[in-house]
């Protein structure tokens, strides 16, 4: 049996680190770690990395808080729990230790000498990579432009509209007026483009008005190559953040499957999976107007506000989490009291996989932070403290109670 004391000894350790209380011979302790050896070096600094520390210590305030710490002391028979009474004094100091046991996975154990004692060899299991920049391009004419796959710099025209690949790799539309090397015919007709985005993709394109959009995967966004009368008009399946570039007297419609988001200018959120509950819309900066496409009912948000958009009605949140809602495109996965279903097809969608459930696996709730940048299975590590198991089958997360 392994005794994991010793990292629940250094995690403490590293906890004191973090709060500036640590002893001269504790610092002496840490310091004579460190020089060891390099693996230790580099451990440390991902255990002193504020994203990951704010992520694990989110992930114990679940609603099964109690559960979880039973999970971890069942799977490293640790048995030193601490008392009731003094839970919230100490649970930094072990909260940082269950960060190597959990998060880095006894990492220690391949980076310590270990001469003389037996290893058992463990097959790896297979993993799932997270999504990336990957989108297909459909032009007026019908042609299909793979985007992952298309160099920088120019990729197509069209009338009076050059698109591009710029160095970052967003998509950006210009007009005649602002393409400085392009002789391009006045326009006849407005044309329209749609960019979509893959299950395991996302893509940024900037309209020809200047307006910005980032779009989550599995989703798409028609729009025309320019916006020549007195609106603009685009049309969302899936999900996408919008900066819309500001116009008085050409307003901004944003169409989906149930309703139809009227603005100015302004920075907002719509959330319109069709295998969600409801349409989510999420003012972030300015003024909006959603109306439902089936009964009409309309609302106006303020900032900090959020749609909800459901069958029989359009509900409005005062106190929206705005960073749960714009997480996605901030490169996160944030879970606030989310629910098992609502993570899985988050899963689902960035990691380009399918989901199948065995058993009675029970609706459990969820804390936590995460980068979206990570394999699948560190996510894992935050579900797997509730008592739920997950085993990845191709392309295929089977989950078990």
């Amino acid at each position: 049996m392994n005794n994991y004391q010793p990292y629940f000894d250094l995690g403490k350790l590293i906890a004191k680190y973090l709060r500036n209380e640590l002893t001269e011979q504790e610092n002496d302790q840490l310091e004579q770690w460190l020089q060891a050896d390099m693996h230790n070096q580099e451990l440390f600094r991902k255990l002193t990395d504020e994203t990951l520390i704010d992520s694990e210590l989110e992930t114990f305030e679940a609603n099964d808080k109690d559960k979880a710490w039973k999970n971890i002391v069942k799977k490293t028979r640790f048995k030193r729990i601490i008392r009731k009474k003094s839970t919230t004094k100490k649970w930094p100091a072990y909260a940082a230790a269950i960060i190597i046991l959990i998060t880095i996975g006894v990492t220690l154990t391949r980076y310590r000498n270990t001469s003389g004692e037996q290893k058992m060899a463990v097959k790896p299991q297979k993993d799932l990579l997270p999504g990336s920049n990957k989108a297909i391009l459909t032009l007026a004419d019908g042609s299909k432009i793979v985007l992952d796959d298309a160099k920088r710099g120019k990729i197509a025209s069209q009338q009076n509209i050059v698109i591009t690949k710029d160095e970052s790799g967003e998509l950006v539309y210009q007009v005649a007026e602002t393409a400085k090397s392009e002789e391009l015919p006045p326009v006849e007709k407005v044309v329209m483009n749609m960019l979509a985005t893959p299950r395991g993709g996302q893509y940024q394109v900037v309209l020809p008005d200047g307006t910005r959009v980032w779009l989550n995967s599995a989703s798409s966004l028609r729009y025309p190559t320019a916006f020549t009368g007195k609106e603009r008009r685009v049309e969302l399946n899936g999900e996408a953040y919008f900066e819309v570039s500001k116009d008085a007297n050409k307003p901004f419609y944003v169409k989906t499957a149930t309703q139809t988001v009227t603005v100015l200018g302004t920075h907002f959120n719509i959330n319109s999976y069709t295998d969600e509950a409801a349409t989510k819309t999420t003012l972030l900066e300015g003024s909006i107007r959603v109306t439902s496409n089936t009964n009409g009912a309309t609302v106006k948000l303020k900032p900090g506000e959020q749609a909800v958009n459901t069958v029989n009605a359009i509900d409005v949140e005062e106190n929206a989490d705005i960073d749960e809602a714009v997480s996605w495109k901030n490169g996160k996965f944030l879970f606030r009291n989310t629910d098992l279903h609502t993570i899985m097809r988050q899963l689902s969608r960035w990691y380009d996989v399918d989901v199948e459930y065995q058993g009675n696996v029970v609706q459990k709730h969820y804390r936590g932070r995460i980068s979206r940048n990570v394999p699948v299975s560190e996510i894992f590590q935050i579900l797997k403290t509730s008592g739920i198991n997950f085993t990845i089958d191709g392309r295929k997360i089977i989950v078990r109670s």
